[in-house]
């Protein structure tokens, strides 16, 4: 699997038909994103674009608590990819949920994180490819889509304990009225809480059938997926997503991938490159991406990929590039 395959992302068909439910064109959408008309009828999107499409819905809702609620409800289970679509047969709500995680590995730019413990059950949202220009709506549909999945499966109003999110929301009002539970805004995680009394609740979409048709050929898609993917690929995930916090120490991911720092770079060795270089790789692809994002200036985008200073990056840049961050940005953002 090669470095770029994190940023592709699947483009679920379903959306646009949601859209279309909600009176947004996908043409529409399309052209206020700045994005081809082709983009409709792509199946996968990198992840610049992917951001795109969610922030043009958000900027065409008004709203991005109402814009959020409106598409979760309106969206049809069936036009779900099948990873998705095989949570809704599940037997019950933690079924689902523990199938969801792990599927969802199949689909970024997302993974979900989830435990159990008392009379809760967290998920914490994580994005597997970091950029600050995430839009909060997607952030929001994706824990709405898992209240919906519950509700959906069980055809019971449930609601959450807490949600919790990092970035404002829009109308807070309307999405403690959709949750059914204080939601925190400006926080330090996005989280979705839920009852651990309600993960018993059967799901009346359970469908045995069905389940033992998609879950061997997903679970051995996903094997595949785990197995083609190289060391340096986890590694330089791993780095760009922690680069904002300094400049990542190579124990500290052997440490995420439960290994000894000696043993990851003798894998990497094994695959003929270093942690030094994947280092690099990383810092400037994110470089790269971004500097093509005109709301950030230049001393931001140095410190999100790990420069203490600006002066730093100005010197790697040129020697990556052969040209100031400042002229790169003119010439290609």
């Amino acid at each position: 699997m090669s470095s770029h395959s994190y940023n592709r992302i699947k483009m679920p068909q379903g959306l646009w038909e949601g859209l279309r439910q909600l009176g947004i064109a996908s043409h529409d959408l399309a052209r206020k994103a700045g994005l081809p008309l082709t983009i409709i009828s792509e199946t996968t999107v990198n992840t610049a674009q992917y951001y795109a499409i969610w922030q043009a819905y958000s900027d065409l809702s008004g709203d991005i608590a109402q814009g959020l609620i409106n598409l979760a409800t309106v969206y049809e289970v069936t036009k779900y990819p099948p990873p998705i679509l095989a949570t809704y047969h599940a037997r019950n709500y933690r079924d689902a949920l523990h199938r969801m995680a792990r599927y969802k590995q199949l689909c970024p730019p997302e993974r979900l994180k989830m435990v159990e413990a008392g009379e809760s059950f967290t998920i914490d949202l994580e994005w597997i490819i970091t950029d600050q220009t995430c839009p909060p709506l997607l952030v929001g549909i994706t824990l709405a889509f898992l209240l919906e999945l519950g509700r959906k499966g069980t055809g019971r109003p449930l609601i959450a304990s807490a949600v919790e999110f990092t970035q404002p929301m829009g109308d807070e009002k309307a999405l403690e009225a959709y949750f059914g539970c204080p939601v925190q805004t400006n926080g330090s995680r996005n989280r979705l809480t839920l009852h651990r009394k309600d993960l018993d609740l059967s799901f009346l979409t359970y469908n045995e059938e069905l389940i033992e048709i998609l879950s061997p050929a997903l679970d051995h898609t996903l094997h595949e997926y785990k197995v083609n993917r190289s060391m340096s690929d986890m590694v330089k995930w791993i780095m760009k997503r922690s680069l904002s916090a300094g400049r990542p120490e190579v124990q500290t991911i052997a440490k995420e991938l439960g290994m000894s720092d000696r043993t990851l770079q003798r894998r990497l060795t094994d695959e003929k490159t270093s942690f030094v270089h994947l280092l690099t790789q990383a810092r400037h692809e994110q470089a790269r991406m971004y500097l093509a994002d005109l709301s950030l200036d230049i001393k931001e985008v140095a410190f999100l990929i790990g420069y203490e200073d600006q002066n730093s990056f100005y010197r790697a840049f040129r020697a990556w590039e052969g040209d100031t961050p400042a002229n790169w940005r003119s010439e290609h953002a």
